[in-house]
């Protein structure tokens, strides 16, 4: 860019779209067909590289990531141009090189210099792949952008920040740059459009079905401008000529710009977004879309988005929490309120109630992530796994759409990358004894995703051999465990989480050390889930994961026991109702079942599990109220039932220790503290009364 511009406030930019970049690039590569490549996803491949590139160059202080992409980007313009044949080989040297694409990137966005051993290592090998089509010659140099093998006369890098550059304007007078983009998707244009208003004043825009046209008054070079547009195009695409710009047209492109960035005759005047504050320090990324999101610039940009650091809404969510709290502790003063004498401030805490569940659900969405974010990595590791075991193995996903809090997005990626690759090592067979046993030699392993009530639940299944349980129940007996043949499988199968547990003959690299599947379950907890197993011995087996939507807040129903209020997630809650002599049915001297409408339910006396003194000891007397978990229904037995209500999730454990039965902990009203049940280790209760009955 010109002289004036200071580059670094888009570096934040840079690096975003980079990552977004590299993210599509791997999944592309593990997309292709060796043998039949599509040369669309060719395409793809190579217009991520090519960007990376030329924004690398633009920036000039990235030298190796500016390199290593430029090798890359060769590579694949001769595969795709059907001058090098592609390989298997070749799209494993091609991952190793996006993994080295990615350090590069975190070393420069973290001010470091990135690996010089890992850069030489990488390029040598691109280098050496490149050789080939040379038959033994020479290969390209990794040498900055201008060097690329189709003409790129507009991505020039070394020339993008020189100050000569900028007299490109004037030498031509007042004759305004006329920039095509041709075969164009809508979406692309309007980041054109975004992207031309930073660059200077657009004259006027012209659109078609599928190409735009802007006369642009700039300060910037037609090199700088090239190098911009390489973001979202290549460089075929684009089209440069000076002409007069048409008399009688306003400038439409400007328009909807203005509201974010106005429009500014020379380069040099950095655009801020309207809706910052003048005294916040300038954000760097409405550089538009050279930071992989399209920034809101008006009313009529369609749909637009913007990033925002996970930690303000993380402190938004906090506020809101704080706010649900303040709420709460309106509604339980003004319940000793004449109604009719207070009627308008009533109405007025009602108000109040719904504007703050409103924002609470609006801020929450703003925090919810789709599992594609989670699923989108595992195609690789699936694949490097599988050939490090000798199997073939084929990843299906169910489900992707599925939103999660971020916070839980990310920490249920290292369990479920314990979970893929223990079914890959001790679930999937090995190819030949697929086949001798009657199945297909390939194995397939399902992630699935969707939304259970308040929950989202989480599958991996593979359709392997399944769990042995000769096998566990040696390996359990031997090291202690309270378990012998006639111990059911739902309690056979959750030792393979016991610490330590393991029943593979040897350690490999996958797994074989029992420390993996311990820490599944820690982790699975610590977010306030639940794991389940289920096995059939021939035809696989299903880990499936149970966790909150968010941890910040839920829906609840506060209930009495003695004097201590304790609240149900108000999504396992399905009904309540005072149990009748008639209904109740002793199993032992200390279980009971309630008969409801033909269904004999397990019941379990809160009182007991928490040791409440002076709680009602008389069924009859006392309130059930019937909690679903998953496909288990059972009956809860509490003193009064108090209330439903939005509440704050305070973590226990951070602040105090894990209690068993409790799964968090939450501020009521009145300032006292409630504890949150546990419904599902209230379930594993439930579940050994079942098992006596039957």
């Amino acid at each position: 860019m010109s002289a004036g511009v200071d580059l670094s406030q888009f570096f934040d930019t840079f690096f975003d779209e980079a990552d977004e970049l590299l993210t599509d690039m791997e999944q592309l590569l593990l997309n292709l067909d060796v043998d039949n490549p599509d040369i669309d996803q060719l395409n793809g491949i190579f217009r991520a590289a090519h960007s990376i590139k030329g924004g690398a160059g633009t920036f000039g202080c990235f030298g190796m990531l500016a390199d290593t992409t430029h090798l890359l980007e060769n590579l694949l313009d001769y595969i795709r141009r059907d001058e090098m044949v592609l390989r298997k080989d070749m799209i494993d040297l091609f991952l190793e090189t996006k993994d080295v694409l990615m350090d590069q990137v975190a070393a420069y966005r973290n001010q470091q210099e990135p690996s010089q051993e890992a850069y030489d290592r990488i390029c040598a090998q691109l280098r050496a792949l490149a050789e080939e089509r040379h038959g033994g010659g020479q290969a390209a140099a990794p040498e900055p952008a201008a060097a690329a093998p189709a003409p790129e006369p507009t991505v020039a890098a070394p020339e993008a920040q020189a100050p000569a550059a900028a007299p490109a304007v004037a030498a031509t007078g007042d004759t305004p740059l006329k920039v095509k983009v041709s075969r164009l998707k809508e979406a692309d244009m309007r980041s054109l459009a975004t992207e031309m208003a930073l660059m200077g004043e657009v004259l006027h825009e012209e659109r078609t079905s599928d190409s735009v046209t802007f006369w642009l008054k700039t300060a910037t070079s037609q090199e700088d401008i090239a190098a911009v547009c390489c973001f979202i195009v290549n460089e075929d695409q684009v089209e440069f000529s000076r002409e007069a710009a048409p008399v009688a047209a306003p400038a439409p492109a400007a328009a909807p710009v203005a509201a974010s960035a106005p429009a500014a005759p020379a380069a040099s005047e950095a655009p801020a977004p309207a809706a910052e504050k003048p005294a916040e320090k300038p954000n760097p990324k409405p550089a538009a879309k050279s930071a992989a999101a399209s920034m809101p610039t008006g009313a009529n940009t369609g749909s637009s988005t913007i990033r925002v650091g996970v930690e303000k809404v993380d402190q938004i969510i906090n506020l809101v929490g704080e706010l649900v709290i303040t709420q709460a502790m309106l509604v339980q003063t003004a319940s000793t309120l004449d109604p009719v004498l207070h009627d308008r401030l009533l109405n007025g805490i009602e108000q109040l109630d719904r504007n703050a569940r409103d924002l609470q659900e609006a801020v929450m969405s703003i925090r919810m992530v789709p599992m594609d974010f989670v699923f989108s990595r595992f195609p690789r590791v699936v694949r490097e796994a599988a050939a490090k075991m000798g199997k073939n193995i084929r990843l299906v996903t169910q489900g992707a759409a599925t939103e999660l809090d971020k916070s839980l997005i990310e920490r249920i990626i290292d369990p479920l990358t314990h979970l893929v690759r223990n079914s890959i090592d001790h679930g999937v067979e090995s190819p030949e004894r697929r086949l001798e046993v009657g199945k297909s030699a390939e194995g397939t392993i399902t992630m699935a995703a969707q939304h259970h009530g308040g929950q989202i639940v989480i599958e991996v299944r593979d359709d392997g051999a399944g769990l042995n349980r000769e096998k566990i129940l040696k390996k359990a007996m031997a090291q202690g465990f309270p378990v012998n043949e006639s111990t059911p499988d739902e309690e056979i199968w959750p030792l393979i989480f016991a610490p330590g547990f393991s029943t593979a003959e040897q350690v490999t690299e996958i797994s074989g050390r029992g420390v993996g599947m311990d820490v599944v379950r820690r982790n699975i907890q610590g977010m306030g889930g639940h794991i389940q197993i289920f096995s059939k011995p021939g035809e696989g087996s299903t880990i499936r994961i149970v966790l909150p939507l968010t941890l910040a807040i839920l829906d609840g129903m506060s209930v009495r026991v003695g004097d201590e209020v304790f609240i149900l997630p108000l999504s396992n809650v399905t009904e309540s109702m005072q149990p009748t002599a008639d209904q109740i049915h002793s199993i032992s001297e200390s279980e009971r079942v309630l008969q409801v409408r033909g269904d004999y339910l397990p019941l379990v006396e809160l009182h007991e599990v928490f040791d409440v003194k002076n709680a009602e000891k008389e069924i009859t007397k006392a309130i059930a109220v019937i909690l679903q978990v998953q496909d288990v229904r059972f009956a809860l037995l509490v003193d009064h039932l108090v209330g439903q209500h939005q509440v704050v999730v305070k973590n226990l454990e951070a602040n105090y220790k894990k209690i068993p039965g409790v799964s968090a902990a939450t501020i009521l009203g009145d300032g006292s503290v409630a504890l949150i049940v546990d419904v599902f280790a209230l379930m594993q209760t439930s579940q050994n009364t079942r098992t006596a009955t039957v």
